[in-house]
């Protein structure tokens, strides 16, 4: 199983923080119910109410439901709604009570719609004067927005809270917060979130921006950063800062498309909205100029990535956006999301247009839907000294398009006074202070040294820290049961050395297995730290499937030990390895490296060089190789965790190009080569339709090489479906000498399951997948034409296991279903060609663990 590590090392924070938390069901008081229409019985959505006489009040869902919590002294409840008479009933203030309301529709007239009748008709496009209207506001969207001049500068400032939300008297009583009361924070209970905040992670940037349309380029220099900063032991401070960038990025109204919480969401004056939403004329605004339309909006279909809200529209003859409130339907197909609501407001420039002055942005996560401790995040922005169509000095759009300011982390206390808004000045101050204190309490330190152990897979013991833990046991047919204890050197030891090791032993083939490895920080900072910069050197000798990556320390994962078919051939490799890292913070990386590689036979596997005489085999092969590899990722952003750094996808595409040459006659090499590789990895939005991950591969081999050291494909014998190998393809099926491969794995979101009864309920999600491998090899490669290279491991019938790619591809695709109780994926595997080859299947059963939103 392959769970998404960045999300497991987010949810390891979020659990306090946090081995306590557990749901906390807490009574309210509340009115509740449902306002219809008298004469036709249907729902009423975005009725209006209100408590009297505090003035409390919201508006109904969707569909016509609410419900509001009493303050002391409310004894009254008023609905209104353009085209009906106002209702009003009493309420027993301190009683959970229900009250439905049937609204009796009188005929009025607006200055932009007139709504006649009583019989309510069945909503369509056509003659529909909402519909009108929101065409309106996307033919003139493009002259609204603010790239619509020439150029552009404004300051923007941004705060990010995260908290522990709905937190009940029960919760904050527990022994765990006996020295923690400091952090809790008295909440309107109307508001998202709940009664109670315990706030455990905030962020705030001040940053200057540049936009210039022709030709168009952009530029922002961060001029000051603070955030919580944990400790590096635990947390990936930047890592987890990037997380949140990426679940909560800026909204823009014009976009076709809104990202939030890592999906797009379609916007409601997208090219495409009167497809997929319902509008309605809900008001008109007489109190300012230019006179504004309250649009409201739902989704056709509730359960997909639409919003629900409300637009005000200028009626000044550009139909402007002034203000905005959005919000998602409660069935949405979004996992974990309780409620979100987003408000966007503009303020008038001197030419009369708009520009967007604020956003506030908050979302309320829990494991069940309505009630319970759960998790919210509030992220507001505001903009300020616009300054419009005034040229810039030349140098300011020149180096990269995002640029920190040397001091950007160190601005004093009066920088910052000056930046935040008034309302939340001491506030925020104040979150700092107390999540400082708290991690200077011994009992957070031992929760945190917990939940590290558990989902980073370390125990620290000051300069040492041993793991990862679910390495400690694994098996194969090859080694039996295999034990491996390992570790390495933390910040306290050193903070420019590292040592890391390992020791494993198999019980079936009886042999040691070791890692060890020095690394020395050439930038002062950790290895693990972006961007690195370090020279290592390592030896290890430790098993491998022919084909399969061998990383640094090895990933002897429990799960991954449970294999279909047979699984008795593997190498046996010492590896002596010098490789130097550098990287750029423009993302683009190079390593070179040095490495001698010994591989041996082990288990089933033998390295033969005659088809008949078994006499003529060989016990190793030896190779001395020097390797350059290049990468560049722009705008990537990562979560670094204990063992891996797990990039964040995002719309940009991932470069890497790599080359290798084998050296005969250094330090025993027996083989002159040349490898060249490529590889191109890009995700594409689709808006409603889902998303696409989709790679590009290839790779050529220069000179005669043994089968060994030939590109052996990624082959996948266990059940777990893997994204980037072939998962009906055996181990050593197929080497090539060349190849190119496409890889396309489709996510749906749910779009046509969302449309089906009863079964949309459920919540699931389309997933399908195409891949495809040509290659083949040269006659000097091939066994079958030289008899002077090694010949291909057969089986006990004398038939080749080891193939070369001819001229039909290797063909296999997948249909399955994700979101199966939120995290599981199944597929159903088909492999179209090659099924002539021993012990293939042509269909299978894959399943993969993903925790997504």
């Amino acid at each position: 199983m392959n769970v998404n590590s960045y999300y497991t090392y987010i949810l390891s924070f979020l659990m306090l923080l946090f081995s306590a938390v557990m749901p906390v069901w807490a009574q309210q008081t509340v009115v509740s119910g449902t306002v219809t229409d008298a004469s036709t019985r249907e729902t009423i959505p975005y009725t209006s109410f209100i408590l009297m006489p505090s003035g409390k009040g919201g508006k109904t869902d969707v569909d016509g439901k609410y419900k509001i919590t009493l303050n002391s002294g409310d004894s009254q409840i008023r609905f209104s709604y353009i085209g009906y008479k106002s209702e009003t009933r009493a309420v027993k203030p301190g009683v959970s009570q229900q009250i439905n309301i049937q609204l009796q529709p009188e005929a009025m007239q607006m200055n932009e719609v007139v709504i006649r009748g009583a019989k309510k008709q069945p909503y369509r496009n056509r003659d529909n004067p909402a519909v009108e209207l929101i065409r309106n506001v996307i033919a003139n969207k493009e002259k609204n927005r603010v790239q619509h001049y020439d150029h552009l500068a404004y300051q923007k400032y941004e705060r990010m809270l995260f908290s522990m939300s709905n937190v009940s008297d029960k919760f904050k009583s527990r022994r765990i917060f006996r020295h923690m009361q400091f952090m809790f924070k008295e909440q309107d209970s109307n508001k998202i979130g709940g009664k109670r905040m315990l706030p455990l992670f905030q962020q705030e940037k001040v940053s200057d921006n540049y936009y210039s349309k022709n030709p168009e380029e952009t530029k922002t220099i961060v001029q000051a950063d603070k955030q919580v900063n944990f400790d590096d032991r635990f947390i990936d401070n930047k890592g987890i800062s990037s997380y949140f960038e990426r679940m909560y990025q800026d909204i823009d109204i014009y976009d076709n498309n809104i990202m939030i919480v890592s999906n797009q969401l379609l916007s409601p004056i997208s090219d495409s909205s009167p497809a997929f939403y319902k509008f309605f004329i809900t008001d008109t605004i007489k109190t300012q100029q230019p006179y504004l339309v309250e649009l409201s909006f739902t989704p056709r279909n509730k359960m997909d990535l639409l919003f629900e809200g409300k637009l005000y529209v200028t009626l000044d003859g550009n139909y402007a956006v002034q203000g905005a409130f959005l919000s998602v339907n409660k069935n949405i197909n979004l996992n974990f999301v309780r409620a979100l609501e987003a408000k966007l407001d503009f303020e008038q420039n001197p030419d009369k247009r708009y520009r967007l002055e604020k956003t506030n942005l908050v979302v309320d996560f829990g494991i069940t839907k309505n009630s319970g401790t759960g998790f919210t995040a509030e992220r507001t922005v505001t903009y300020s000294n616009y300054k419009i169509n005034e040229p810039f000095a030349d140098p300011v759009l020149k180096d990269e398009n995002v640029v920190v300011a040397a001091e950007a982390d160190r601005r004093s206390d009066e920088f910052w006074s000056a930046k935040r808004p008034e309302a939340t000045a001491a506030y925020t101050d104040q979150v700092y202070k107390n999540l400082d204190t708290l991690q200077s309490l011994p009992s957070f330190k031992r929760t945190m040294d917990i939940v590290t152990l558990l989902f980073a897979g370390y125990k620290d013991f000051g300069p040492f820290e041993v793991g990862p833990v679910n390495t400690f046991y694994s098996f194969n047919e090859v080694e039996g049961f295999r034990l491996r204890l390992g570790g390495r050197t933390t910040p306290a030891f050193s903070k420019r050395i590292y040592f890391e090791t390992y020791g494993a032993y198999g019980f079936n083939d009886e042999k040691l297995k070791y890692f060890l490895s020095g690394t020395y920080s050439l930038n002062s900072k950790s290895i693990y730290a972006f961007p690195q910069n370090y020279i290592r050197a390592s030896y290890q000798r430790d098993t491998r499937i022919p084909g399969q990556e061998l990383q640094f320390v090895q990933e002897d994962n429990f799960f991954l030990s449970f294999k279909r078919g047979e699984n008795n051939m593997m190498l046996y490799n010492d590896f002596y390895r010098i490789d130097y890292l550098r990287e750029f913070e423009n993302h683009f990386s190079y390593s070179v490296g040095l490495r001698k590689w010994v591989q041996s036979p082990a288990g089933g596997l033998y390295f033969n060089n005659s088809v008949t005489n078994q006499f003529s085999r060989l016990s190793q092969i030896s190779t001395s190789e020097v390797s350059l590899e290049l990468r560049y990722a722009p705008n990537e952003k990562f979560y670094q965790g204990k063992v891996y750094r797990t990039p964040l996808i995002s719309k940009y595409p991932i470069f890497n190009l790599g080359y290798t040459a084998g050296i005969k006659g250094v330090l025993g090499g027996e083989y002159n080569y040349h490898n060249l590789r490529a590889s191109i990895d890009k995700r594409f939005y689709l808006s409603q339709l889902g998303y696409t991950d989709m790679t590009l591969e290839g790779g050529y081999i220069f000179g005669q090489v043994p089968f060994p050291l030939l590109s052996i494909h990624r082959a996948n014998q266990t059940y777990a479906y893997q994204l980037k190998s072939y998962n009906l393809m055996n181990f050593m099926e197929f080497v090539s000498d060349h190849y190119a491969s496409i890889n396309i794995d489709h996510s749906f979101n749910g779009f046509f399951f969302n449309k089906l009864p009863l079964l949309k309920h459920l919540k699931l999600r389309e997933v399908v997948s195409f891949k495809a491998l040509y290659g083949g090899l040269r006659d000097e490669n091939n066994p079958a034409y030289n008899n002077g290279t090694l010949q291909f491991v057969r089986n006990d019938e004398g038939v080749p296991i080891t193939n070369s790619l001819n001229s039909e591809p290797y063909i296999e695709g997948s249909v399955g279903v994700a979101n199966i109780f939120k995290i599981l994926r199944v597929d159903a595997v088909r492999r179209f060609t090659y099924l002539d080859n021993p012990n293939v299947s042509e269909w299978g059963i894959r399943a993969r663990v993903k925790f997504d939103f």
